[in-house]
């Protein structure tokens, strides 16, 4: 498989085609001046040893030693083997509140997308930790399994909104069993589970499956988002109503979420408008044992720009070689006027 290092660079290759265009209107108007001084034929009779084949073969050469020369300029990388890395971290489940009461505007610009906001920039912190990412409401969802690959991670993030999950509620218990069933095999004591939630539970026990993550040795640490006194949840340019009419005030409910911190050896944490909880929890976490995993990646990419460069170089030569006037023997020599 061929990698390019600096892909932007393949955008040149548009000039590639263009570079016979402007030749041939040279040639053309160049004809149309020397028209001027008399019969075409004439003219020709007069340089005879101006040849018209070599001028199309020159910029020819100049073309193709362009385009490689850009495919050179992108650094073309062949990836060479397949290896087994290993690497010593925490496995940590993300699970995320996506229902509609994260829509709630008492952080800037909503719960939701302020919670999304530190996800990505705690990844920036973790190194050789893998993540996953898990997404719920009604019910819950794997949006990512669990990787160390932290730009998929980003760009996975940046596409969820409360409609990634179809089914409307927060099922808090079912986000947890869906966390403890996505770690690795290799996972056995560094895991954890960020639950990222208002904690308005509506569907399940959540405290049950807490005591089922401490058994098996899985920590759930809770940010609670929102206020106590709560907030409307404004929806398609209005504000969410119930069946009678009145409009819908989520409040953030922290006393599940410190229970299910407790049941499970966590810790829960209110996020503030600054600081939204995650620092002190990956903080947390860094004390945690590590374990060594195993991940097959291709790496020692060999490098193919020099070829690219060396064939460029040679027909750029070629190109400066091959004079403007037919030359009997002496082809690749330039002719003095």
């Amino acid at each position: 498989m061929i990698l390019f290092a600096r892909e932007k660079f393949l955008l040149l290759l548009i000039l590639v085609p263009l570079i016979p265009v402007v030749y041939g209107l040279m040639r053309y108007f160049r004809r149309r001046r020397m028209l001027r001084f008399g019969d075409e034929a004439l003219v020709r009779e007069l340089m005879p040893s101006w040849s018209r084949s070599k001028g199309w073969v020159r910029v020819s050469l100049l073309a193709l030693a362009f385009f490689f020369f850009v495919i050179g300029l992108a650094r073309p990388q062949i990836g060479s083997k397949l290896t087994e890395k290993k690497t010593r971290g925490a496995e940590i489940m993300i699970a995320l509140d996506v229902s509609n009461s994260m829509l709630a505007e008492d952080y800037s610009p909503n719960r939701l997308e302020r919670a999304k906001l530190s996800i990505s920039r705690i990844t920036d912190r973790l190194k050789d930790d893998r993540v996953g990412l898990i997404i719920f409401a009604g019910t819950s969802f794997v949006q990512l399994p669990i990787t160390t690959d932290y730009v998929s991670a980003k760009m996975f993030l940046s596409n969820i909104t409360t409609e990634s999950v179809p089914v409307q509620g927060t099922a808090l218990a079912d986000a947890i069993l869906t966390s403890l069933r996505s770690f690795s095999a290799q996972s056995e004591k560094s895991r954890v589970i960020i639950l990222i939630s208002d904690g308005e539970n509506h569907e399940d026990d959540p405290v049950a499956a807490a005591k089922q993550a401490a058994e098996m040795g899985v920590k759930i640490y809770t940010i609670g988002v929102g206020s106590p006194e709560g907030q409307p949840i404004p929806m398609g340019g209005e504000l969410l109503r119930d069946s009678s009419g009145e409009i819908v005030v989520t409040k953030l409910d922290e006393d599940i979420l410190r229970k299910i911190a407790k049941a499970s050896g966590g810790a829960y944490v209110r996020a503030g408008k600054d600081e939204f909880g995650l620092n002190p929890i990956i903080n947390d976490i860094r004390r945690l044992e590590d374990e060594e995993f195993n991940s097959t990646v291709f790496e020692e990419y060999d490098e193919q720009y020099m070829y690219f460069f060396a064939i460029a170089l040679a027909l750029f030569i070629l190109e400066m070689l091959i004079g403007q006037r037919r030359s009997g023997r002496h082809l690749f020599r330039r002719e003095e006027i």
